[in-house]
């Protein structure tokens, strides 16, 4: 239904519903406060994982030689995690090079020493670098370890002697390529299905490759399979491996910090300085060109009541459950971040008033539809938002954001869970008082 102005939409409202007999133990039990099928999903791989190791440990001979390089494989990646730790890791950071240390465990080692090394790293991780729930921590260690483990009997079933591979002959390095792909694809398919399944609103190509990702992997995948001939030749080569491994992801981690630098923590959107600038490199382009442009300020209503009813950890979790929403409804080079508090900002490049219209009402509804868990409830909630477009309510972001901020005060004078544009002053040829556009 068309929101914009016509005072039909129902009154806003924030709501709880049962969780369907999910227990209130979200506080205590972090992992029980999410979907149903996502606990499902993540009990089932971490169990597949333990299984897994179980099987191989029983039917694996073990050896000095396999444990002294498990061990300096492990050593390496702790190098690593300690030498992040000094920089610092904000929670925006994420990726990290420690694959150069799992390949080649699973290349050169049975599949059991693949399967069991993310867990000495992730325990470090948690305890040296960022706490963070230990579901995530415990998911992460056994989808990395189920993909290492695959990629590891995959590649012993086609070579014999994993020691062929430091000899440099064609075919261990191109099958151990081809293995290394296999976990790439593995671990990135097992979380991409978890984010889904956390979010099934989401699109999928926003939890799987990009080209930035893609890039990463590529290298990651070149890391572990030259660490991995170096340890073959002879266990001391890892420390001529160990700086560069050390020195590219120290650059990595910069041109992370940098681009957290420019997100907002909570939703990692554009913050509002970064949003600011993108707008009017957007608004300028848009003046040169002669092209149509639209500003949305879009407000979740009656905010205060989700923090003061459930606190603000649960409050955090609606702001990432709306901005996510936002983002999946857009497009790629329409430009969101967060304006503060509960506020959000998009611009929209080549956007009539129609095209406005159009996604402003597709992202009212979407969040309307969006709940969070909060122990035994699920909260809805929904948005308010004002429209403006350029060369009709304004020139430049300054003007168009008073236009969409008056329209938006609009829409919240109506009823809230709605959309308006600014009201246009009409000749008083009936006495009747301006309306929205």
């Amino acid at each position: 239904m068309d929101a914009l102005g016509d005072g039909m939409t129902a009154p806003s409202q924030t709501s709880a519903k049962p969780l369907g007999g999910m227990p209130a133990r979200g506080g205590r039990w972090p992992l029980l406060a999410q979907r149903r099928p996502l606990v499902l999903y993540l009990v089932a791989i971490v169990a597949l994982d333990l299984a897994a190791i179980g099987y191989f440990a029983a039917t694996t001979g073990f050896s000095v030689a396999d444990l002294a390089t498990f061990l300096a494989l492990t050593a390496c990646g702790a190098v690593c995690i300690e030498a992040t730790r000094r920089l610092g890791m904000p929670a925006g950071v994420h990726r990290d090079l420690l694959s150069a240390w799992w390949l080649p465990a699973a290349l050169l080692l049975p599949p059991v020493y693949a399967l069991l090394a993310p867990i000495p790293l992730q325990i470090l991780l948690q305890l040296r670098v960022r706490a963070t729930v230990a579901y995530r921590r415990v998911f992460s260690a056994a989808a990395i370890g189920l993909a290492a483990g695959a990629a590891s009997v995959a590649f012993h079933a086609r070579v014999a002697d994993p020691g062929e591979l430091a000899l440099g002959t064609g075919w261990p390095i191109v099958t151990a390529v081809a293995c290394a792909a296999l976990f790439t694809v593995l671990n990135t398919a097992l979380i991409a299905i978890a984010a889904h399944t956390a979010d099934p609103d989401s699109r999928w190509r926003d939890v799987l490759w990009d080209r930035e990702s893609l890039l990463l992997d590529a290298v990651e995948l070149c890391l572990g399979v030259s660490v991995a001939i170096l340890c073959g030749l002879n266990l001391t080569l890892l420390l001529l491996a160990l700086p560069p491994v050390m020195l590219l992801q120290r650059s990595l981690l910069h041109a992370q910090l940098q681009a957290a630098a420019r997100t907002d923590p909570k939703t990692g959107l554009l913050n509002a300085a970064a949003w600011q600038r993108e707008a009017d490199t957007e608004i300028v382009r848009a003046r040169r060109t002669g092209e149509m442009l639209a500003l949305l300020i879009v407000d979740i209503d009656h905010f205060k009541r989700v923090n003061d009813t459930y606190g603000h950890l649960v409050g955090d979790q609606v702001l990432i459950g709306v901005a996510a929403t936002l983002r999946s409804q857009l497009r790629d080079y329409d430009v969101v971040g967060r304006f503060g508090g509960e506020e959000f900002v998009v611009l929209l490049p080549r956007a009539d008033v129609a095209e406005a219209r159009r996604v402003a009402e597709r992202l009212r509804t979407r969040v309307g539809r969006m709940a969070v868990p909060a122990d035994d409830a699920m909260i809805t909630v929904t948005i308010s938002a004002g429209v403006a477009i350029m060369n009709m309510h304004g020139d430049d972001l300054i003007e168009l954001l008073a236009a969409a901020d008056l329209a938006l005060y609009r829409a919240k004078e109506l009823g809230r869970d709605r959309i308006c544009l600014p009201a246009t002053q009409n000749p008083p040829t009936d006495g009747k008082p301006a309306t929205a556009h």
